[in-house]
């Protein structure tokens, strides 16, 4: 089965929850198996709240664009933002030094996007016209 979707949504955390129902339901049209999709839920929520929060100080009329793709083993994430230029993959491979520290003596924040990393297969990022471009490839079985 193969599928896309895409769409734009404003970088206002209000339309974080409408984020997470346009991929599921891309994922339920397209026979995503839950945990695969609660997988991919759990990255755009993250990238979107990251762009949000850090790379528009907390909102913006300004669009990020999600697509999605599936073929038979892969959901391809493509995210696009205008916000200023930061490549995220640098920091998927690298797990953060506080998560070997005590529990009460972590920061709060900086895991996200290490767990975006390690629920990828495949990631690929370039600023260009503007943008912020990121291909995300998620393994999904059937």
């Amino acid at each position: 089965m193969h599928s896309t979707d895409q769409r734009d949504f404003p970088a206002r955390m209000a339309m974080l929850a409408e984020t997470a129902a346009f991929v599921q339901g891309f994922c339920e049209r397209s026979g995503v198996r839950r945990e695969d999709a609660l997988r991919l839920v759990l990255i755009v929520e993250e990238l979107f709240t990251n762009t949000v929060t850090h790379g528009f100080n907390g909102g913006s009329d300004s669009l990020i664009g999600i697509s999605l793709s599936r073929d038979d083993e892969h959901v391809e994430l493509r995210y696009e933002d205008r916000a200023p230029p930061h490549d995220p993959t640098a920091r998927f491979a690298k797990s953060p030094e506080s998560l070997n520290a005590p529990l009460e003596t972590r920061p709060i924040g900086g895991l996200g996007v290490y767990l975006v990393g390690q629920l990828s297969a495949s990631a690929r990022y370039v600023y260009e016209e503007g943008m912020n471009r990121l291909w995300l490839t998620v393994a999904c079985r059937s």
